[in-house]
C-alpha cells in the first residue's frame, strides 16, 4: 500500500482518541487542517498553509539573524548535544542572561568594540566578564563557521587580568574548625570529608554513593568533563562512611530524603559553614584546592595531583596548588642540595 508522505503536517491525537492535524513549519503559524489527509479540504487548506507568509520579523525574540536565534541555533547544533549537561547548564545560564539584554540584535552587526564595551561593564567580577567573553567567542564561532558574519569580532578581544587566584583555598586551621564544630556523624563533616579525601567538584561530590565504591576505590566520571577516575578511599573518609547505610543511594540527603541540586547542595553548604563561624570566602571548592595543596605538601608529583583530581592539565594543576605551603616546599628543597 502506497503511503501518503505530506510535508509539515502534524499529527495530535486529543483527549476524546481523534487525531487532529496541523500545520507546522518552522517561521511559519501554526494552522489546523481540516479533515484527513488526501481529502479536498485537507489538501486545499494545506496548499494555502504552504503560501503563508513567515511570521513577522520582530514579532518574536528569535526574529531571523539575532542573538536569540543564534542562541537557539546553537542549542541545537551537534557541539551543543556532546557537551555534558553540567557545562551546558552553565553555558545556557551566561546565554540566556545575554539573550534576555542582547537577543533583538542582529549578530552580523556586532563589532569588536562592541565586545569590549561589554567586557568591560562587568570589569568589576573579571571572572563574570571572563565567562561572558568565553561565550561570545563560542557563539561567534558558530556564527562565523554558518556563514552568520564573516569575521569573528571576539577574536582580538583580551581577557580581563584578574588579580584573585579564584576560590579561596581552606587552611588547615580553617578545616579545624569546621571539624571541631561538626563532628563525625553530622551531614556537613560527611560533606566536608568527601569534598576534602576525594578532591573532586561539588557537582560531583554531592552525587557520590556506595555503587560508586569496590573493593575500597571508588569509581567515578566527572560530570564537567566525562573524565573516569579511580580514588582510593583514603582513612579518614572511610571512618566518616562507616555510619552511613548501605541502602542509602547517594551519601548526601536533603532533609526530605533526596539528593541535592547543585544549587541547593552550594547553598546547604554555605549555611553549615556559617554556622561553623568561618568567613564568607569560604566555599565548598575551597575544598578541592585544599586537597591538592595537601597533595602538594606531602610531596606528590604534579602528574599524581593530576590523577587525583582529573584536571586536563598541568597548568590547571599549579593553579590549584599555588597555595601549597612554601616554607614546607622550600624547605625540602634545600634539603635536596
Amino acid at each position: 500500500m502506497a503511503v501518503l508522505r505530506i510535508p509539515y503536517v502534524q499529527c495530535v491525537r486529543d483527549r476524546y482518541g481523534h487525531d487532529r492535524y496541523y500545520f507546522r513549519r518552522r517561521g511559519y503559524p501554526r494552522v489546523p487542517l481540516p479533515g484527513l489527509p488526501g481529502t479536498t479540504e485537507f489538501m486545499d487548506a494545506h496548499q494555502r498553509a504552504l503560501g503563508n507568509a513567515p511570521c513577522e520579523i520582530g514579532v518574536g525574540l528569535n526574529a531571523p539573524g539575532t542573538f536569540a536565534a543564534l542562541a537557539v541555533a546553537y542549542y541545537q547544533s551537534a557541539e551543543w548535544r556532546q557537551l555534558e549537561p553540567i557545562t551546558q547548564a552553565t553555558y545556557r545560564n551566561i546565554i540566556e542572561k545575554f539573550r534576555e539584554k542582547h537577543g533583538s540584535k542582529p549578530v552580523k552587526k556586532m563589532e569588536p568594540r562592541h565586545v569590549r564595551a561589554l567586557i568591560a561593564e562587568k570589569a568589576a567580577t573579571p571572572a563574570a566578564a571572563n565567562a561572558l567573553l568565553k561565550m561570545l567567542r563560542i557563539l561567534m564561532r558558530y556564527a562565523a563557521e554558518h556563514d552568520w558574519v564573516k569575521v569573528d569580532p571576539t577574536r582580538d578581544v583580551r581577557r580581563i587580568r584578574s588579580k584573585t587566584d579564584g576560590f579561596h583555598t581552606w587552611t588547615e586551621a580553617e578545616i579545624a574548625q569546621f571539624e571541631n564544630h561538626w563532628p563525625i556523624g553530622s551531614k556537613p563533616r560527611l560533606a566536608l570529608a568527601l569534598l576534602l579525601y576525594t578532591g573532586q567538584r561539588p557537582g560531583d561530590v554531592r552525587q557520590m554513593g556506595w555503587y560508586q565504591i569496590h573493593d575500597g576505590v571508588m569509581d567515578l566520571r566527572q560530570s564537567k568533563t566525562g573524565t573516569h577516575l579511580t580514588i582510593p578511599i583514603h582513612a579518614q573518609l572511610a571512618r566518616v562512611l562507616e555510619l552511613i547505610p548501605r541502602q542509602q543511594h547517594t551519601f548526601l540527603m536533603t532533609g526530605q530524603g533526596k539528593p541535592f541540586t547543585a544549587g541547593g547542595f552550594n547553598n546547604w553548604f554555605r549555611d553549615q559553614r556559617r554556622e561553623a563561624g568561618l568567613p564568607e570566602k569560604i566555599s565548598a571548592h575551597g575544598l578541592r584546592k585544599a586537597s591538592a595543596r595537601r597533595l602538594a605538601e606531602a610531596g606528590c608529583t604534579a602528574h599524581q595531583i593530576k590523577a587525583v583530581g582529573g584536571w586536563s592539565t598541568l597548568k590547571e594543576v599549579e593553579r590549584y596548588t599555588r597555595a601549597a605551603n612554601q616554607a614546607g616546599l622550600a624547605r625540602s628543597a634545600i634539603a635536596l642540595i
